[in-house]
């Protein structure tokens, strides 16, 4: 087991509702969860619930130095861990649910990408409702949005819940390819333009 496999599972036996999952999340899905990163301009990039940074590091990848990275962590140690592994990333430990307040206080616009490693399906109907309101406030008009959820929670009410909320959100909500080479496989979701 890695060191951060190992992190990641004991803080998610600590803390199963906001940290997830049980272990990081793979390369292929980074690639296709961060896909919406512009390889061009200096974009405003919000990552939400890094925990390990395998996210991050494809954001950092794309971005290439340019632009602004936040990454919004509420877990402490998986924050100071990510801070200390990527000095380039403005990592700062906090809710997701301040995110409009995060960035006003770093004197930045609206973001223009909003990567979520988020575990939608673990959260209430409230705290799945107040987290989207907070993101969707914080989106440029053109702004994307992006996600994913695990292959065994997409039955579940509170998943099937979330994806009504991105459709009820978003003019436009694209469900992307599955990932099978993640543990466990997970479903990407692509969503544009929040409504206001």
């Amino acid at each position: 087991m890695s060191n951060d496999t190992a992190l990641f599972l004991g803080q998610f036996l600590r803390a199963p509702a906001t940290v997830g999952a049980v272990a990081p999340s793979s390369r292929r899905l980074a690639s296709a969860v961060c896909a919406p990163v512009p390889e061009r301009g200096e974009p405003i990039v919000v990552e939400l619930g890094p925990g390990t940074g395998p996210f991050t590091a494809e954001i950092q990848q794309r971005l290439g130095g340019r632009g602004h990275h936040l990454a919004v962590e509420v877990n402490e140690p998986l924050a100071r861990l990510l801070a200390g592994r990527f000095p380039a990333v403005d990592v700062v430990h906090a809710d997701a649910a301040r995110l409009g307040e995060l960035l006003a206080g770093r004197g930045l616009r609206q973001a223009d990408v909003v990567v979520s490693g988020l575990p939608w399906a673990a959260f209430p109907r409230a705290a799945q409702r107040s987290l989207l309101d907070a993101v969707t406030s914080a989106m440029s008009p053109g702004a994307a949005f992006t996600t994913f959820s695990y292959i065994h929670a997409i039955p579940l009410s509170s998943a099937r819940r979330f994806r009504a909320l991105l459709a009820e959100r978003f003019e436009e909500v694209v469900p992307g390819r599955t990932v099978w080479r993640n543990a466990p496989p997970a479903f990407v979701f692509h969503a544009r333009r929040p409504r206001a």
